[in-house]
């Protein structure tokens, strides 16, 4: 068998070297988006998808709505609660714009690096302490457009500065050290991953964790969870326990749908389609969560090859399955479906399509448990 780098291996079967063998199931993951040109299939993404409402129960799916997958940038909103929490938030003073810009991955334009700046400058900082590196702005690499000749770029414009100035603000108003906050050992990222435990309802140590783009923490959880925390979310106030910092944090996110993510983004396209009621948020390699607020409920994709093009059609065809567009709505996200395939002249050559049906969710004694255990059965 021939490898990667030329070299001769053992073919895959039951003797295959643990680290050969593929760690997903193929019943974990169903087609999703068929890409097809001349008539013939090219592309076929596959995925999953959980639909939870607000108390954890999963009302639809595609695939295994308990995959588990890392959350990406989806898990931002659900790493500021700490600062909302702790009141770090109010005492900073910080405005509704402010707490958008936590939950965002953003396009790095001007109102981007101003946030930024001021929710440094409310702690007494500088971009200086962030540890979130720099890239060139979102707003040419994710749009396909070339950076202007002698472009600067620094921290502030990276689409997760306004995370990390969220994280600067509360170590400051904690009184813990700023320089090392992204270590997994630090009291900040040990509150974070507290937090999203709560929220998700799984104990800490079952969440494995990686290091995001950003060099913070990341977690993997199954999808379902994932949209359980949205579904919570999107309730607000009505939440028992996180009701004032959801209530924050959701109106802050779908009244500027532009500081959480920036023109021409997916995100902004859909929160602002859903004119006021969906919480939209998407993470790296094909991950994206949607909320209703009027519904109590959430779904999540994850598209396992990290197509982005796919991923919109799925999350618009999600849409559609549980009726959540009306007709305007509809029509005003028709293009994130990419249907058309165009060549460099324009042309029409190849089509996209979703290809999967939701089906509802019923728990039998060979699927997952439910999300929330009976009380004294492996509860935190």
């Amino acid at each position: 068998m021939l490898m990667g780098n030329g070299a001769t291996g053992a073919p895959l079967g039951p003797d295959c070297p643990v680290e050969m063998v593929c760690r997903v199931s193929p019943a974990e993951l169903v087609p999703l988006v068929e890409l097809t040109r001349g008539g013939h299939s090219e592309c076929l993404h596959f995925g999953a998808i959980a639909v939870v409402d607000k108390h954890g129960a999963v009302l639809a799916h595609a695939g295994n709505p308990q995959f588990v997958s890392f959350t990406r940038s989806t898990l931002k909103v659900l790493q500021a609660l700490p600062l909302l929490q702790s009141g770090a938030a109010k005492a900073l003073g910080l405005s509704q714009s402010e707490l958008a810009l936590l939950c965002a991955s953003h396009n790095g334009e001007p109102m981007h690096v101003q946030t930024a700046e001021s929710i440094l400058a409310k702690a007494g900082q500088n971009y200086r302490v962030l540890r979130c590196g720099c890239h060139v702005p979102g707003l040419f690499t994710l749009l396909d457009k070339a950076p202007p000749e002698g472009l600067v770029y620094d921290e502030r414009h990276h689409n997760c500065s306004g995370k990390h100035a969220g994280f600067v603000a509360l170590c400051v108003q904690q009184g813990w050290p700023v320089a090392n906050y992204t270590e997994p050992t630090h009291p900040l990222q040990q509150a974070v991953r507290a937090a999203v435990a709560r929220v998700v309802g799984m104990r800490e140590e079952d969440m494995p964790m990686g290091i995001d783009g950003c060099s913070a923490p990341n977690y993997a959880i199954p999808l379902a969870r994932l949209a359980h925390g949205y579904a919570r979310l999107a309730t607000g106030a009505a939440d028992t326990e996180f009701g004032e910092s959801f209530a924050l944090l959701g109106e802050a996110m779908t009244a500027h749908p532009d500081l959480v993510s920036g023109a021409g983004r997916n995100d902004l396209a859909f929160m602002r389609a859903g004119r006021g009621d969906w919480i939209s948020k998407i993470g790296a390699d094909g991950v994206q969560v949607m909320a209703s607020k009027s519904r109590g409920e959430a779904f999540a994709i994850k598209i396992s090859d990290g197509n982005k093009p796919a991923l919109y059609a799925a999350t618009v065809a999600v849409l559609e399955q549980l009726g959540w567009m009306d007709e305007g709505q509809a029509a005003e996200l028709d293009s994130w479906r990419g249907t058309e395939i165009l060549s460099a002249r324009g042309v029409v050559v190849g089509a996209r399509r979703a290809c999967f049906a939701l089906q509802s969710w019923a728990f039998s004694p060979a699927s997952p448990p439910p999300l929330h255990p009976r009380r004294g059965e492996g509860e935190p």
